[in-house]
């Protein structure tokens, strides 16, 4: 297995040129499986994708190697009385699962997130209990295992049973 020095792994903001590394991956029904997206049919689907979802998308980033896009990272804030959290959610081009790639794109994420977004105290995941590779992602990357929330949320038909984890502004990142 290739090993890939973290310092090669960024997260930035969206960008149309974006849209053919992002049709390869977003496309792939083994990436889309554990989103609520459907898998992209086309390149142009995947330009409109990045133009009308990502690039305005509130904090979207896009988990890049030598600046190419090969993933995600999104941050979607809660409003009103719940202000206070929100949901983080990630997916990886699967020739890159198990380099730890994940895991080093969400610490960049919770590294800027309560920077920028300054009203968010707590980050939380929700993970499918069967979705071992993600709960590894999240605990190495610091979160921490809430609770189990049985027949939670209908996934592409299916009702599921997920795990919810956290992150609070408060913890501490682990050390790489």
């Amino acid at each position: 297995m290739e090993i890939i020095d973290p310092a090669r792994i960024t997260l930035r903001p969206f960008e149309l040129t974006d849209a053919d590394d992002f049709f390869s991956w977003a496309s792939d029904d083994r990436v889309i499986r554990n989103l609520r997206w459907t898998a992209l049919a086309s390149r142009e689907q995947a330009l409109t994708t990045v133009r009308e979802v990502c690039i305005p998308h509130p904090w979207r980033r896009s988990i890049c190697i030598d600046g190419r896009s090969i993933g995600f990272v999104s941050v979607f804030p809660w409003s009103g009385e719940d202000r206070c959290r929100a949901d983080i959610g990630y997916a990886l081009a699967p020739e890159y699962w198990g380099h730890g790639i994940a895991t080093r794109a969400v610490k960049l994420a919770l590294s800027r997130v309560f920077q920028n977004l300054t009203e968010i105290l707590r980050l939380q995941a929700f993970v499918d209990v069967n979705n071992r590779a993600s709960q590894r992602v999240l605990e190495k990357a610091g979160f921490a295992r809430e609770g189990l929330l049985r027949k939670y949320s209908y996934l592409k038909g299916e009702l599921k049973d997920l795990y919810l984890y956290s992150f609070l502004s408060t913890d501490t990142l682990p050390v790489d």
